[in-house]
């Protein structure tokens, strides 16, 4: 995700630092740059050449690479509010007053996530979408104490990425992930119910609704450990409704996340 946001950011001319835990896998997104690059040069969706777009990317190993006179920040790690505040507040104390922070976070509040921030006013929601370069959508969350210029300065740049803009009021899983999280939670008990095969339930939904990915190849896509973890959080915070199967808790423990380890509800070669 992280390097997805990075690439469409590059391609619009924009000058990126992309923060990762260590030499090791600073060293691993280089490559997972130049690879999304290169792909999308093949397929005819840069104006800039790969190497040019690439230049504009700089990788370091800690927080504290990050640029003083950055205009954003978005910040795009794992699920867990207590490491996405540990990153907000140390990427604060580097930038300057100016900057945009923003959380990529799909399901967290946006207003606790900031009210552990000095100044919550510049911090929003910028959720993006698997794959970003392809997705059109990216969210916009405003928490209460989000000021109005931020959400205006945040959806330009949406716009300026080719992408489009939804604005929503912060509240659990927001618009996409509620949605969403609950119809993959339904496809998987159907599932472990034998209603009907992972295929089927797929199919029915992207040909019979015109869903360009079914819920299940969806959470494939997204990783069964991070809908498990939305899921969790939406089920403390809004209900039953949206407790998580034992099927999607099996397959979590057992390791098959998706596309990402080469199985999940489908086999991914």
């Amino acid at each position: 995700m992280g390097a997805g946001i990075a690439q469409v950011f590059a391609t619009r001319g924009a000058r990126v630092s992309v923060v990762e835990s260590g030499a090791e896998a600073a060293e691993a997104a280089r490559a997972r740059l130049a690879d999304g690059l290169a792909k999308a040069g093949d397929r005819g969706k840069l104006t800039d050449g790969p190497a040019e777009v690439l230049a504009r990317l700089t990788v370091v190993d800690g927080v504290g690479g990050l640029p003083a006179d950055a205009d954003l920040v978005v910040e795009a790690v794992p699920e867990r509010a207590d490491l996405k505040i540990d990153v907000l507040t140390k990427a604060e104390a580097v930038v300057g007053d100016h900057t945009v922070l923003a959380s990529n976070t799909s399901s967290l509040s946006i207003a606790e996530l900031g009210a552990a921030l000095r100044v919550p006013a510049r911090f929003v929601g910028m959720h993006f979408f698997n794959p970003v370069p392809a997705s059109k959508l990216v969210e916009v969350v405003h928490a209460p104490a989000t000021a109005d210029g931020v959400v205006h300065r945040v959806r330009e740049w949406v716009r300026d990425l080719g992408k489009t803009d939804v604005v929503v009021r912060d509240s659990p899983g927001f618009a996409t992930s509620r949605l969403g999280v609950l119809l993959g939670l339904e496809a998987i008990r159907m599932l472990e119910e034998g209603v009907a095969d992972a295929e089927a339930i797929d199919n029915a939904m992207e040909l019979g609704y015109r869903h360009p990915m079914g819920p299940l190849r969806s959470t494939d896509l997204v990783g069964l450990d991070v809908r498990l973890a939305i899921a969790e959080y939406l089920h403390k915070t809004l209900g039953d409704r949206f407790a998580p199967p034992k099927l999607l808790r099996d397959k979590v423990a057992a390791g098959e996340l998706g596309r990402k380890t080469g199985r999940g509800f489908h086999s991914w070669p």
